[in-house]
Formats: C-alpha cells, structure tokens, sequence
C-alpha cells in the first residue's frame, strides 16, 4: 500500500490529537530546551542557517533523531508492561549525559501528566518519546503519522532555539524546516520499518555540546 493510500485512513480526530500533543502549546516545556545548541553557538560552531541545518541533519540521522523515533516505534510496539518498562529503561541509558536525561524525563513527565488529565491514559514516568508511543498506541494513533510529527516537532523546537540563539529570521527558520522535510520522512519511514537492533549514536560533538552547556556560565536553556 502506498503512502498517499495510508494517509487518506487517518481520520480528522486523530490528525488533531496528534497535532495537540506535539504542539507548541502543549505543556512539556520543549521551548525550554536547546539540545546542546546553545552551547555550540557561544563556541562559534554553529553561527548561520547553513552550519544550523547542518547540525541538524546529522541531530537527525545520527543523533536523537534517529534514536528517538526507534524509541517510539518499539513503545508503540510493546506487547506487554514489561516490554515497555525495557524499552524506557534502554532509553534512558541511551542519554549521553545528565543534561539530556533529564531533558527525555521531565519532557516525558509532562506529557504522561497532561495526556493521563485529559485522555484518561495512565502512563507512568515515562522518557518522552516512550510515552508519545505508548500514548499514541493506546489512542489507536496511526504509526507512521505519529513518528514523522514527532520528528517534526523535534526538529521545529531545534529551529526555534537557532531562532534566538544565533539570531536566525523567522523566514530562514521556517525555510530551513521546509527543507530538512524530505530527510524527516526518510528518518521516519526507517524508524518505523526498524527495530532498536538499529540503534546508535555517532553524533560525538552533539553529546560533547550537551555535557558542556552543563557548566556554561550565562545560558537561555535548560540544556
């Protein structure tokens, strides 16, 4: 079945439930967080549209991106409460540093709080992209939908950060995620056709941004 058949079978409830958990408006505090971005812009390594979209591609296929969406994928997948707790405990060792352990766990905090207040789903303390897959999963969310909006919602937050850190216009921002669009799908048709016997993380000076940004002097965000 093609994609455009799959698509047409997402109904309206669904899309706009999907569109509520990974919006901007929803409280998990993703404004809150850079990734280590903030720190590889005072270090000058990222200081244009061009270096951004760079680090961003490679955030996506070699970095959080692409573990991320693994993640959610096994947790949508998970056959049991055991399973589940496995694939939540694999993705917090996952972290490279505290800093990104606790932007997953207070993300995936927040949103089991809201999501169990407003759909009724009882969650638990879950990392975030473990609970955005559990959750979509017992809301009879589509998969793949589910996984390219997260990835989507990753990378916009990303963009937004860049936004106020390097400073970046809001017409570069918004053209640099239009463009990043073909590669969130390819992520996300990966993720959601693998398993975590594909995971890694190969995105070193990312991880080594987010451990620094631990000790930076004057800092926006929380990571």
């Amino acid at each position: 079945m093609g994609t455009g058949a799959r698509m047409a079978m997402h109904t309206e409830d669904q899309i706009l439930t999907l569109t509520q958990w990974l919006s901007p408006a929803y409280p998990v505090g993703a404004f809150a967080y850079s990734h280590g971005l903030e720190w590889l812009v005072e270090a000058g390594d990222v200081s244009d549209e061009t270096q951004l979209e760079d680090w961003l591609t490679d955030v996506l296929r070699h970095g959080a991106g692409q573990s991320d969406a693994l993640f959610l994928v096994a947790a949508f997948q998970a056959g049991s409460d055991d399973a589940l707790a496995k694939i939540d405990a694999t993705c917090r060792a996952f972290a490279p540093s505290k800093e990104r352990l606790m932007e997953t766990d207070l993300q995936g905090a927040a949103f089991c709080d809201v999501t169990a207040a407003v759909w009724s789903q009882q969650l638990g303390g879950l990392t975030y992209p473990v609970a955005v897959g559990r959750a979509a999963s017992l809301a009879d969310l589509p998969l793949s939908l589910t996984t390219h909006l997260y990835l989507h919602a990753f990378v916009s937050n990303l963009v937004t950060a860049g936004m106020r850190l390097i400073p970046l216009g809001q017409t570069k921002g918004q053209r640099l995620i239009h463009r990043l669009a073909p590669l969130l799908s390819e992520v996300a048709n990966t993720a959601v056709a693998g398993t975590l016997d594909d995971l890694s993380g190969t995105a070193f000076l990312t991880d080594i941004a987010a451990m620094k940004h631990e000790t930076q002097y004057s800092r926006m965000f929380r990571t």
